[in-house]
């Protein structure tokens, strides 16, 4: 492994944590009608476990409304279940063969918890870059160890783990700046 190595494996793995947190971001409701807001609800049908994505065309016929078509109409029922189970806070009205999910406004206490959430999801994701910096570091530790990289090599090697890891840091309070907005604008 060269220094190389390790400075592009740090920021894949940076970059990574990141869009983790982004994918966290798209499931937390904003108020307006979003496929992101269900699409990985987990619903029991054929036997198993499944994502509903996998088993409904969703779509978002208007801002404030989701339609659930299952491609199967026998999945129904199972489809209700899962979403009234889950924790999106949405009652599930089923029309025949469609689910509807009228989404509601957000309460400026529920918008402030929706905050609160998301600072933590964030924060996991600094902790993650954090984490991702201290494994590159000490790869580049055993390398310098090893008589592959000069005590100069290891400083300037550090000082790139170091800038990779605040351009990470700076992306995802960027990305809670702009949810949070989102969330809070009514």
């Amino acid at each position: 492994m060269s220094a190389e190595d390790i400075l592009f494996e740090a920021e894949m793995t940076m970059e990574k944590s990141v869009d983790y947190m982004i994918h966290e971001f798209s499931g937390v409701r904003t108020g307006k009608a979003s496929p992101a807001l269900v699409e990985n609800v987990d619903v029991e049908a054929y036997g198993s476990s499944m994502k509903l994505k996998q088993l409904a065309l969703i779509t978002t016929p208007e801002t404030r409304l989701l339609v659930v078509q299952p491609f199967d109409a026998a999945t129904v029922k199972d489809i209700e279940k899962a979403l009234k189970e889950s924790k999106i806070g949405i009652t599930p009205q089923v029309d025949g063969k469609i689910i509807r999910l009228p989404v509601p406004e957000l309460s400026e206490e529920r918008r402030k918890d929706l905050v609160k959430s998301l600072r933590q999801m964030a924060e996991e994701a600094r902790v993650r870059v954090r984490g991702n910096r201290r494994t590159a570091i000490d790869d580049a530790k055993k390398l310098q160890k090893s008589g592959e990289l000069t005590e100069d090599g290891l400083r300037d090697l550090e000082g790139d783990v170091q800038k990779l890891t605040d351009k990470f840091v700076k992306s995802v309070d960027d990305h809670l700046e702009r949810k949070e907005a989102e969330i809070m604008k009514v």
